[in-house]
């Protein structure tokens, strides 16, 4: 494979590690992600991921449920280190190196964030893992992801979800919803699609990081991405 991009940004949601059950962590699927992953980074791609920790606890539904809000981002934030800890163990555990970093210092749990030490590990090799989205509440990992991608100056943000791309509406919920195969930001934001939240958006639009929506659960897609076969939705300015 001839990778289309040199550093890329991968954003996966906490859901689609725990597969059917909904909740946890299911140990197939992280090993399934996990050798995708190390065939882009033996392929010469720099590799930095985010991942949501909704499969163990969602800070905006717990706030639903009378949390205050500012502890429940601190829990949303402390799953996606639990997430972010068993991928790096998975891929560790077929021969790819990987480090985690968070955002706020939970130093020996993973190094605490700076873009410069993050960048050393993207050179080394290693597949970079960034928990704790911002580091702050009131911000989705999604958010953490374009803030990332950013700083790490990553060709592109590829969004790994379970349906294969950007709809006019929820494929789950309207069997009339098409695809797009090509869309702007500013469609995205004008027709309310729901890619990411819109602070992520914007983010994304104002410093011209492309992102590219796939379907993750379809094991080779990642490698079909980064091949630049013709699969899930751009978006571009």
């Amino acid at each position: 494979m001839k990778p289309i991009y040199h550093r890329i940004l991968l954003k996966l949601s906490g859901e689609s590690l725990a597969v059917a059950q909904g909740t946890g962590i299911n140990f197939d699927r992280t090993v399934e992600y996990a050798h995708q992953i190390k065939e882009l980074a033996q392929a010469g791609v720099q590799v930095a991921i985010v991942i949501g920790g909704g499969n163990i606890f969602r800070g905006l539904k717990g706030a639903a449920q009378g949390f205050e809000r500012v502890k429940g981002d601190q829990m949303g934030m402390l799953a996606t280190v639990i997430n972010s800890l068993a991928l790096c163990s998975a891929l560790e555990s077929i021969g790819q190196p990987a480090a985690v970093f968070t955002a706020i210092n939970m130093v020996p749990i993973g190094e605490h964030y700076s873009k410069w030490r993050a960048l050393q590990a993207l050179e080394q090799g290693k597949v970079v893992i960034l928990s704790c989205g911002t580091g702050s509440p009131y911000f989705t990992t999604d958010t953490g992801s374009s803030r990332r991608g950013i700083e790490l100056e990553c060709d592109v943000m590829l969004k790994g979800t379970r349906v294969d791309g950007i709809y006019t509406a929820d494929p789950e919920k309207d069997p009339t919803a098409t695809k797009f195969d090509r869309i702007t930001y500013d469609e995205i934001i004008s027709r309310g699609l729901k890619v990411m939240d819109m602070t992520a958006t914007i983010m994304c639009k104002e410093n011209g990081l492309p992102i590219h929506v796939f379907n993750m659960d379809v094991a080779g897609n990642l490698g079909k991405v980064l091949a630049g076969e013709n699969i899930g939705t751009v978006v571009t300015p």
